[in-house]
C-alpha cells in the first residue's frame, strides 16, 4: 500500500538531531550547524541504523545485516566504516560522546536525540542536545558537580537512568574506588538532560555527626532549618515536590541514612532517591545495583594493543596517564604492562588513576615494578569488609610511599581538614617549626599533583579536599605521630577558623556576604569546636571560636546548633571573659535563639540582659540597641507591654546618641509598635512613618542583625494601626506591600511575622478570600520550618476566620486549643485577639454566660497588662452580651458603648468608634430614638473617607438606611453581627 502523500512527504523530511549535528534519512543528508559534511554512503547507513534504536546495544551481526545486506563482509569492514564514522563526529573529541562500543557485542548510539517537526530549521541546534548551554540545564543541575568523562560505564548508566523512570530508593553498591560517586553524577546530568527534572545532590563525606544528616540533606535543598527537629522540616518541603535527591558516601553514617531515606519515602513519593554507599542501605524498598570493577583482560600476552585498549580498565589507564603527561610516549610492551597493572588492580577505577598519575611522572615500568612490590595480590573481589579495607590500604601504602618525607608531612597534616579547604587554610595550618607556609603550600601542589589530594577549579579560587578512604588513611598517619603533634595542629587548626570567623565583618551586609562564602566551611568549623570543647582541646579558644561562628550558624538559620555552642561556651566564663565583647556576642546569639527555639524562657531574658549590661558597660551603642530590640520584642511576645515601652524608650535614647539614620529607624520602630500595642495610635503612627522615613529597602543581612527584619515589622505595624485610624485602604496597601517583601526575603520567621499580622488586618477589613489564602500559605510555612508558636497561632486565624464568616462550626475548639498552647510557650501577643474571636463565637453559639466571663476576664488582663489597643472592642463585645442576657435593662449596656466610644477617640482608633457606635445607633433604633441615631451615625459618616468595600461600612451603610425610615420598634432589632478583632 502507497504512503499518502503527506507521509511520504514526513519521512523524506524527518530529521534527527543531536549535539551540532542533523540528520536527513530521506534525503541521506547529514549537517554540522546547518553546513553538509561529506560522509559515505555505508558510513551513513550505520549511522541511520543506530538513530532509529537510540540507547540500545546493535549487534555486530545485525548492523552488517542491516548495512550489507546483499554481500558477505567481515567485521573488519564494520570496524573500519565505525571508525570513520566516529571521526567525521569527532567521537570522544572535547567530551563529545556519540557511540559506544560493547566489547564483543555491538555498538550503540548514546547521545541524547530529538525529532524535529518537518520545516524546522535544521541550522538550529536543538537544545537538548548542547545541554551545557541549556538554560534548562543549568536551572536543574543545582548542587550537581562537574561530570567527568566515563569509560566502560554505558551500560551502568542507562540501567540506572531507566531504573529511575519512576521515583524509587536505588543504591549504588561497591567497594571503595570502583567509581560510585562519578556513576551517580553521570546518572544526574543525563536526567536534568532528558527529563528537565530537578536533582540535587550532597555528599555526606563531610558529615561525621550520625544526627547531621537530615540537616545535610536540608542544606543541599536550600532549606533553611530553624527547628528543633531538622528532619520534620526536611520531610514537609520533601511532601509535595518530584526531583531525585543523590546521597553520595553513605557508609559511615550508614544506620542515620537508612532511617532518614526511608521517612523520606514513605513521606515524599514523588522524590527518587539514588545513594552510594559499600555496603546496601537494608532499608524498606530498596533496589541494589552492585557496581563491579571495570573490563580487563585476563591474559594480555596473547591479544593485539588495539585488543586491548578495548578494555574499558586498560582505555581508563592510557586516557589518565595522557592527561596528565601529554608528551608521555607509550613504547612496544607497553601495553601489556598497563594490562597487567590493570589486572592485578581487578579493574577498580581510583586505583587505576592514582597509578595512571605515577606513569605520567616516572614512566609504565618503574610504575609496573614498584607495583608489584607494593600491593597485595591477594584482593578477592568479594565485598567483606576486612579484605576490601586491606586492599585500600594497600594502594593508599604504595601512593604514601612514592612520597618524600617533606609530603608525608604535608599529607598527614592534611587529615585535620573536613571538606574543602583553600590553600590559604592549608599553608597557615600545615605550617610550624618543621615546615615555613611557603614550603608547605608548594608541597601541597606536589601531593595533589601526585592525585592524592583533589582541587575543584569551578569556584573563583581553587579549593582542596582528600577524597573520603584518603582523609582516614590520612587521619591513621597522622596519629600514628603523636598525641603531641595531633593537639599542635588541632589548635593551628581551630585557631584559623576563629581568626576567618572573626573578619567576617561589622556590618549586617559585610556578615552576610562573608558568611554567604563559608557555606563548604560548615565542616571544619564543627570540626575546629568538637576539638576546642573536646577532652584533648583547648577551652581558652573554644569559648571565643564559639562566639565568632555564631553569625555564621545564624545566617545559614542554624538556630539549634548556634544555641548549642553558645550555651556550653557560657559555661567557660570564668576562664578571663566576664565583662569582654567575646561574652557580650555569646550572650546576645544565645537569648535570640533561645527565644525563638524554646520559646521565651527566663533563659533567654537572662541572657539578653546579661548582655544588654555588658554593652552598657562597654559603652557599645549600636549593640546597646540592638539588644533593646530584642528586649523590646521578648517583653511583646510575653504581653508585658510597659515594659515593652520601657525598652523602647531607651532604644530611642541610644538611637538619638548614634545619630545614623539605621538607629533613628530602629527605635522609632520599636516605639512605634510599643504605642500602636498600648493603644496610642496617632503617636504610633508619627513613630513607624518616621521609622520608615529613615529605614533603607528590607534585605535579608538584616536578620542575622536583628534576628527579622526591623522595616517589614515597622511596615506591619502601620498598616493595623491605619487601619484602627479609620484607613482601611491604605491598611490593605500596607499590607500587600510588607507581605511581599516578607515572601521576598526568604526568611520564615520574618514571613510568618508579616502573614500573622496581615492575616489580622484582613479579618478586619471583611476580605476573607485573601484571609483563607494568607492562612493556608502560613500554615504551610509555619509547619515546614516547625515554628511552633506559629503552628498553634493557624489553628486560632482558622478559627477567627470561620468566625468573622459567621459560621462557627469547630471553631470555638480550635480557639481554646490555639490559646491553650499558645499560653503554655509565654507567647502572650496574639492572646487578646484570639479571646476576641473566642468571646464572638461563643456568643454565635449562644453561650452568652460563658461569653461575658471569658470578656471580662480579657477585659481585666488587658487594664493590668498595658495590652490596650482592642480594649474599646473588648468593651462593646460585652455591651451586646449584657443586651442579650437582659434585654429589658439597656442602662448598661449604653453605658458600656459609650464608654468603648471614649476610649476609641482617646486612643484615635476611628475603627473600633464606627463599631461602637453602629451598635448605639441600633439601641436607639430600638428604643425609637431614630434622631439620636442618626445624629450618630452622620458623624461616622462624614469622618469615613475610604474603605467603602470593607464589611463595616457596608453595614453603616444598611444602618443608615434604617434611620431615613420609620422609627424601629423592639422586634425589628437589626442582629447582631459579630466583627473581628
Amino acid at each position: 500500500m502507497e504512503s499518502a502523500p503527506d507521509d511520504l512527504h514526513e519521512s523524506l523530511t524527518l530529521q534527527l538531531a543531536f549535539g551540532p549535528f542533523c540528520v536527513t534519512p530521506g534525503k541521506r543528508l547529514l549537517t554540522k550547524s546547518g553546513s553538509t559534511v561529506e560522509i559515505g554512503g555505508r558510513a551513513l547507513d550505520l549511522l541511520i541504523a543506530l538513530l532509529e534504536r537510540p540507547g540500545r546495544v546493535l549487534s555486530k551481526r545485525k548492523l552488517i545485516k542491516q548495512v550489507w545486506p546483499d554481500i558477505v563482509v567481515t567485521e573488519g569492514s564494520l570496524r573500519f566504516h565505525m571508525t570513520g564514522l566516529r571521526r567525521i563526529l569527532g567521537d570522544g573529541e572535547d567530551g563529545a560522546r556519540y557511540i559506544s562500543t560493547q566489547v564483543g557485542v555491538g555498538y550503540a548510539f548514546v547521545a541524547p536525540i530529538e525529532r524535529l517537526q518537518p520545516g524546522h530549521d535544521s541550522n538550529i541546534t536543538p537544545a537538548i542536545c548542547a545541554p551545557a548551554d541549556s538554560k534548562r540545564f543549568v536551572s536543574t543541575v543545582g548542587s550537581l558537580p562537574p561530570r567527568a568523562r566515563l569509560i566502560g560505564r554505558d551500560s551502568d548508566v542507562q540501567m540506572v537512568v531507566d531504573r529511575l523512570l519512576e521515583p524509587k530508593l536505588f543504591t549504588i553498591v561497591g567497594p571503595g574506588g570502583v567509581g560510585k560517586t562519578s556513576l551517580a553524577v553521570e546518572v544526574g546530568h543525563r536526567i536534568c538532560a532528558g527529563r528537565d527534572e530537578p536533582v540535587r545532590f550532597v555528599d555526606l563525606a563531610q558529615v561525621e555527626d550520625a544526627t547531621l544528616v537530615p540537616s545535610s540533606l536540608a542544606g543541599s535543598l536550600g532549606i533553611p532549618v530553624q527547628a528543633e527537629d531538622p528532619m520534620f522540616v526536611l520531610l514537609a518541603h520533601l511532601r509535595t515536590r518530584k526531583l531525585l535527591l543523590i546521597i553520595d558516601n553513605c557508609e559511615h553514617l550508614i544506620d542515620a541514612v537508612s532511617a532518614v531515606v526511608e521517612q523520606i519515602r514513605e513521606a515524599a513519593p514523588e522524590v527518587g532517591l539514588l545513594a552510594t554507599s559499600r555496603e546496601p542501605l537494608r532499608t524498606l524498598g530498596e533496589h541494589v545495583h552492585w557496581l563491579s570493577p571495570l573490563d580487563f583482560p585476563g591474559e594480555a600476552q596473547a591479544l593485539s594493543v588495539d585488543e586491548l585498549l578495548a578494555f574499558p580498565a586498560v582505555k581508563l589507564f592510557v586516557e589518565r596517564a595522557l592527561s596528565g603527561n601529554a608528551s608521555l610516549l607509550l613504547e612496544a610492551g607497553d601495553a601489556q604492562m598497563i594490562a597487567d597493572m590493570c589486572r592485578r588492580l581487578e579493574g577498580m577505577a581510583l586505583p587505576i588513576e592514582l597509578a595512571a598519575v605515577r606513569v605520567a611522572t616516572h614512566g609504565v615500568h618503574a610504575t609496573h615494578t614498584l607495583l608489584g612490590e607494593r600491593f597485595s595480590l591477594g584482593w578477592s573481589g568479594r565485598r567483606t569488609a576486612l579484605p576490601r579495607h586491606q586492599t585500600l590500604r594497600a594502594m593508599l601504602d604504595w601512593s604514601y610511599a612514592l612520597l618524600s618525607a617533606q609530603e608525608k608531612l604535608v599529607f598527614d597534616r592534611l587529615a585535620i581538614f573536613v571538606g574543602p579547604f583553600s590553600l590559604d587554610a592549608a599553608s597557615q595550618i600545615l605550617a610550624n617549626a618543621q615546615i615555613d607556609s611557603v614550603t608547605a603550600a608548594a608541597t601541597l601542589d606536589e601531593v595533589t599533583s601526585k592525585g592524592l589530594v583533589t582541587v575543584d577549579h569551578s569556584e573563583a579560587m581553587a579549593t582542596y579536599r582528600l577524597l573520603e578512604m584518603t582523609r582516614a588513611y590520612a587521619r591513621e598517619k597522622l596519629a600514628a605521630r603523636g598525641d603531641v603533634e595531633v593537639h599542635a595542629l588541632s589548635f593551628r587548626h581551630a585557631a584559623y577558623f576563629m581568626d576567618l570567623l572573626g573578619r567576617l565583618g561589622t556590618t549586617p551586609d559585610e556578615i552576610f556576604e562573608s558568611s554567604s562564602q563559608l557555606a563548604s566551611q560548615l565542616g571544619n568549623i564543627r570540626n575546629a569546636l568538637e576539638w576546642s570543647f573536646g577532652p584533648q582541646g583547648d577551652p581558652g579558644l573554644a569559648l571565643p571560636l564559639a562566639a565568632a561562628s555564631a553569625p555564621l550558624f545564624l545566617h545559614f538559620s542554624l538556630m539549634v546548633e548556634c544555641r548549642t555552642w553558645c550555651s556550653r561556651a557560657t559555661e567557660l566564663l570564668e576562664l578571663g571573659y566576664f565583662g569582654t565583647p567575646t561574652e557580650m556576642e555569646l550572650q546576645a546569639a544565645l537569648g535570640l535563639v533561645l527565644m525563638f527555639t524554646r520559646g521565651n524562657s527566663e533563659a533567654a531574658q537572662k541572657a539578653l540582659l546579661r548582655a544588654l549590661n555588658i554593652a552598657e558597660e562597654l559603652g557599645d551603642h549600636w549593640s546597646r540597641l540592638r539588644l533593646l530590640g530584642r528586649l523590646q520584642i521578648f517583653s511583646e511576645r510575653i504581653g508585658d507591654f510597659p515594659s515593652s515601652l520601657a525598652w523602647a524608650e531607651q532604644a530611642v535614647e541610644v538611637g538619638n546618641i548614634i545619630g545614623k539614620p539605621e538607629a533613628i529607624a530602629v527605635a522609632a520602630s520599636l516605639a512605634g509598635i510599643s504605642h500602636h500595642l498600648l493603644g496610642d495610635q496617632k503617636l504610633a503612627r508619627q513613630e513607624l512613618e518616621k521609622s520608615l522615613r529613615n529605614s533603607l529597602p528590607s534585605k535579608r543581612s538584616s536578620t542575622i542583625q536583628y534576628g527579622f527584619d526591623h522595616r517589614n515589622r515597622t511596615g506591619l505595624a502601620l498598616a493595623r494601626t491605619l487601619w484602627l485610624l479609620g484607613f482601611p485602604d491604605q491598611a490593605r496597601r500596607w499590607a500587600e506591600q510588607v507581605e511581599a517583601e516578607a515572601a521576598a526575603l526568604d526568611h520564615s520567621v520574618t514571613y510568618c511575622i508579616a502573614l500573622v499580622w496581615t492575616l489580622c488586618i484582613y479579618i478586619w477589613t471583611g476580605d476573607l478570600d485573601k484571609a483563607a489564602a494568607g492562612l493556608e500559605t502560613f500554615t504551610k510555612t509555619a509547619e515546614a520550618n516547625a515554628l511552633a508558636p506559629y503552628v498553634a497561632a493557624a489553628m486560632g486565624v482558622q478559627g477567627a476566620i470561620a468566625i468573622r464568616a459567621g459560621q462557627p462550626g469547630n471553631a470555638v475548639a480550635l480557639l481554646e486549643e490555639s490559646l491553650a498552647r499558645l499560653q503554655g510557650m509565654r507567647y502572650e501577643l496574639l492572646t487578646t485577639s484570639f479571646e476576641i474571636s473566642l468571646v464572638e463565637g461563643l456568643i454565635l453559639i449562644g453561650e452568652h454566660e460563658k461569653a461575658l466571663t471569658q470578656v471580662e476576664a480579657t477585659v481585666k488582663h488587658c487594664r493590668n497588662s498595658g495590652d490596650a489597643y482592642a480594649l474599646p472592642e473588648l468593651l462593646r463585645i460585652k455591651a451586646a452580651i449584657l443586651k442579650t442576657l437582659d434585654a429589658g435593662n439597656t442602662v448598661a449596656a449604653e453605658g458600656t458603648l459609650k464608654e468603648s466610644i471614649a476610649l476609641s477617640q482617646q486612643q484615635g482608633a476611628m475603627s473600633w468608634e464606627l463599631r461602637a457606635s453602629m451598635d448605639l445607633a441600633t439601641l436607639w433604633l430600638e428604643q425609637a430614638r431614630a434622631a439620636e441615631a442618626k445624629e450618630l451615625l452622620s458623624a461616622c459618616r462624614e469622618r469615613m473617607s475610604e474603605g467603602y468595600d470593607t464589611l463595616d461600612l457596608r453595614q453603616l451603610q444598611v444602618l443608615w438606611q434604617r434611620t431615613l425610615v420609620e422609627p424601629a420598634q423592639p422586634d425589628q432589632a437589626m442582629p447582631y453581627v459579630p466583627t473581628q478583632i
